[in-house]
Parts: structure tokens; sequence; C-alpha cells
């Protein structure tokens, strides 16, 4: 029997910071690949509302067993692929001014530094050498990682797009999934309006959407939409380094964290307390006199720049606040990378990587570590600490 002409090998839920990462690398490994998006084009979902933020400064093996492969790839972009994507390698400082901080922050370089993070503890006028705009009132310290970074979320997906698009993957734009043909654990065939594919493997990359991708496989992921804002001000000389991360819970938000982009604008976000459960992606008029009054207390030079835009984006939040690859343990062929708690652009390429070994079934030992860890089949207790 013929297979049909609609099969491939591979597809992919949703085109964005690790779905389109992964159709490149499957693509490059001569995978016959399709890519099915519900938006119109490439990381219009929550890739386009990322700070652009990248770091392997996290608690936890995996994480930054994953970070540190991706500053690899952002870093050495422009080398390898020929494409500019703004990336900066100016560092990130998590600030201090409690003892619930600073015993946080030094207690993890112990994990961080057992796995090559070359980040340290720097008392306040250490740091101060290092962000001379920090205010000094109550600051202890903190950390500096100098060699994680930013680049712009847009120019990489597009040039993850671009690159997968020449070595065959396809794309499908305005094409959501409605359903899936699931027979004895497997999925044999994915359903849009405009047609049916049959397929080896699905992937489900979809971001805030991947619960309801995994109910149409008759699944249960637990990832829900975490709404959270962000804002950027008008370009000004360039002044600050590092990103700034302050750890600090507040009413309204848990913390928050803000840095200059190479090209002048101060960009910066919170993480809201209590959660802001949901999909709704519309501004509010809370964010702005809440985030701004930490950020000046934090660094009184910025009261006078001026803010441009402000916005929502959606982060895909699991129970304990680490991604979930993996494959599902109840449909075979059902790869799963979601749940990635707002920190898939950063860790996009490194992760789209590992699904390919999946895929490949080419996994290596080290993978094996961060696979147990980010399992779909643990139990989901402890916290992330540095989300």
């Amino acid at each position: 029997m013929s297979i049909p002409s609609t099969h491939y090998d591979v597809i992919i839920i949703g085109a964005g910071s690790l779905g389109t990462p992964t159709a490149y690398y499957l693509a490059e490994a001569g995978v016959k690949v399709l890519v099915l998006e519900a938006v119109p084009s490439v990381g219009q979902g929550s890739n386009k509302r990322a700070i652009g933020g990248i770091r392997a400064t996290h608690s936890d093996p995996a994480k930054i067993h994953l970070g540190l492969r991706s500053i690899e790839i952002f870093s050495t972009f422009k080398e390898h692929f020929g494409d500019d994507i703004e990336w900066d390698r100016c560092g990130y400082t998590f600030v201090a001014h409690t003892e619930r901080e600073e015993k946080i922050l030094k207690e993890l370089l112990v994990t961080q530094k057992s796995y090559g993070l070359e980040n340290d503890w720097y008392n306040q006028s250490d740091l101060l050498k290092i962000v001379p705009d920090l205010n000094p009132r109550c600051l202890i310290g903190g950390t500096f990682s100098p060699n994680d970074g930013s680049a712009s979320p847009l120019l990489s997906n597009h040039a993850y797009y671009t690159h997968a698009i020449e070595r065959g993957a396809e794309f499908h734009f305005s094409e959501p999934v409605t359903s899936m043909c699931v027979e004895n654990g497997k999925i044999k065939k994915v359903m849009t309006a405009k047609s049916e594919y049959y397929t080896d493997i699905v992937v489900n990359t979809a971001g805030a959407y991947a619960a309801q991708v995994g109910m149409l496989a008759g699944i249960s992921l637990p990832v829900k939409p975490d709404s959270h804002e962000a804002a950027i001000t008008e370009p000004v000389a360039r002044f600050l380094g590092p990103m700034i991360v302050d750890i600090r819970p507040a009413v309204g938000s848990s913390n928050y964290y803000f840095y200059q982009h190479c090209t002048g604008q101060i960009v910066f976000c919170i993480t809201p307390s209590p959660n802001a459960w949901g999909d709704d992606i519309n501004e509010t008029s809370s964010f702005l006199p809440m985030v701004s009054r930490r950020m000046i207390e934090t660094m009184p030079r910025l009261k006078n720049i001026r803010v441009r835009r402000t916005w929502r984006g959606l982060y895909p939040m699991t129970p304990d606040g680490f991604p979930i690859i993996g494959w599902s343990p109840e449909i075979s062929n059902f790869l799963l990378g979601v749940g990635l708690c707002g920190q898939g652009f950063m860790l996009g390429p490194a992760g789209g990587e590992l699904l390919t070994r999946l895929v490949l079934n080419e996994h290596t030992i080290e993978d094996q570590e961060t696979l147990n860890i980010l399992s779909p089949s643990r139990q989901f207790v402890g916290q992330e600490l540095l989300k």
C-alpha cells in the first residue's frame, strides 16, 4: 500500500520560539516536516511578545544545560547562519536588597557553578562597579553572569523560518489543527479545516495553547497561560550593561526585570502576583505605575525616560515552573515541547535540537539528565526559583 502524498515524517503544531527552530533542525537532518500554525505568519504568538533576554543563569541543571547551548547558538548565529539577530552579550545581574535574596542567590551559585556557569556574587561596592547607576540604598549586592545576553525574538525566529524553508520544511499558516485520529495509542493523522495529514510523529510546540492541542489527542497537559505585561521606552544613549532582575516580591508582582537593548531602548517586564490566568492580552492601567515605581527605586536615572509602548503576552506555565519535554506516556508518537513558562525564546534553539535528537533517537547521556528533570511523567513538586 502506497503512502499518501500528504504523509509527513513529522508534523509540528506551532511555529513559535520552539516549533520553528525544531522545524529547522529536523529539516536539516533530512526529515520531511510540516508545521501547522493557526496564526497568519511565523512567530506571531508569544514569540513577538518576548522581551529578548537569554540566560543560562537558572536554578536547575536542565535549564542550565539548555541555556548554555542556546547562548552558544545565539552568540554565533551571524557567523553560522549569516543573519544579524541583534545578539548582545550584556550579562544578567540579580540584585539583593534583603537577606532573603542574598541567601537564595548565594545558595544557587553552588549549583550554577557546578554546571559551568561563570557567574559570581559581588558585594555592594563591587556590584556598583559593574552597574554604577544602581541605587546603593538598601543594596546588599548581587550576582553577575557575564555570558548571558539578549537578541531579537522576531529576527531570530524569522531567520530559523527562512533557513527551515531552504532545507525543505513546509509551513502552513492560518491552518489550526481541529482534530487528530488516534488508534492503538498512536496518532495516525492530523486534521485541519483545509486538509488531513498522515504522519509518523506529532510534536506539540503550541505554547500557551499546548493544553488544547493535547486534548485533541485525548490527553491532559498541566499547562495554563499566564498573562505578563511588558513595555519599551524611547531610545537613549547606552548607559546600562546587564539585564537587572529584582526578585523581591511586592504588591502586584513577584519580581521584575529590565535591560537596555543594543539599539538604546529600555525594555522591562514584571511577573504578576497573583498570576493573571487566562488568554487576555489587553494592556492594563495598573502596570506602568506599579513597575515604574519599582524601577526608579532600583535605578533613579530611569525616571525621565519616556515609555513608548506597553503590551501583554502569555506565559505557558506548569505547576512547578519547569518545561515539559519528552514523549507523551499515553500517546507513543506524541512528542511534547510545552510549558516553557515564558522562556521559550531563550531555550528554543537548544530545545529544538533536543526534540530533533529525540525524533532521531540520538539523545545523549547529558540529554537524559535534562529529560528526567523535564519529563512529562514527573510529579511536578518543588518550584523553579528563578522564574
